[in-house]
């Protein structure tokens, strides 16, 4: 039961080339610092990567982008990454756009042993094509066009939180929650990294987000950047005199 590892090179030692990698994060909210870092040194190449997006130039998966190991991305947002729009015109990226709470649903699908689900999010645009359509009625008693979605899963589910237990428990803190949970589920080896790690016992249970059975290995991540895509600040008010 004791899935601790010393840090996330020895948690990613197993990682091969054209590996299908899951990874949580919202832009750089949340995003599992230590193993991008990990991923980077180990050299792993032609990686398939689902995430919301890929960071941005320099920082967080745009870091992988950067070296060349990337050959596909499944996404819903990419509009702050130029080495992102370069690849992809030059042809070296294979990028597949998808709606981001389809995303979320295919991926907790995926976790859930769901093969595939039919949503109306995309139905009559440039996502419906080639996908099996029908029409169902809503819970209002409507008739509305639906198209089918696959789930997502992976070989290997990078995922940050802020709390967990050497039995793989996990809570996240606030926003850096976002895809998290989702993605911790999907992965054939979840791999998580924590801020803090405590003894078992020690985490409500009523506060786990994720529990230890979806996880297979987890270690204190070190050296957290936390970096901030947009930083936006207003004036700062005069003092009363």
């Amino acid at each position: 039961m004791n899935k601790v590892f010393t840090d996330a090179d020895a948690a990613l030692f197993d990682v091969q080339d054209g590996a299908v990698i899951l990874s949580g994060g919202f832009g750089l909210c949340g995003i599992p610092e230590n193993c991008i870092d990990a991923l980077l040194r180990r050299g792993v190449r032609n990686l398939t990567i689902v995430s919301n997006n890929c960071g941005i130039d320099g920082k967080g998966l745009g870091k992988l982008l950067a070296a060349g190991l990337v050959r596909k991305m499944v996404s819903s947002y990419v509009g702050e990454n130029k080495t992102f729009e370069r690849q992809y015109m030059e042809g070296t990226l294979e990028v597949e756009l998808c709606p981001q709470g389809t995303l979320a649903e295919r991926l907790r699908a995926g976790g859930a042993g769901i093969p595939a689900f039919f949503t109306p999010t995309g139905f009559g645009t440039p996502r419906a094509e080639g996908r099996e359509t029908r029409t169902f009625r809503d819970r209002l008693g409507h008739e509305r066009s639906y198209i089918l979605e696959t789930a997502l899963s992976g070989d290997f589910s990078i995922v940050k939180a802020w709390k967990g237990d050497r039995f793989g428990n996990l809570v996240y803190r606030k926003t850096a929650r976002n895809f998290n949970p989702e993605i911790a589920t999907a992965g054939r080896v979840t791999i998580a990294e924590v801020e803090q790690l405590v003894e078992p016992g020690q985490l409500d249970p009523d506060h786990v987000h994720t529990p230890g059975v979806y996880v297979q290995r987890i270690f204190v991540g070190k050296n957290y950047e936390k970096p901030i895509e947009q930083r936006t600040v207003r004036p700062r008010a005069q003092a009363a005199s």
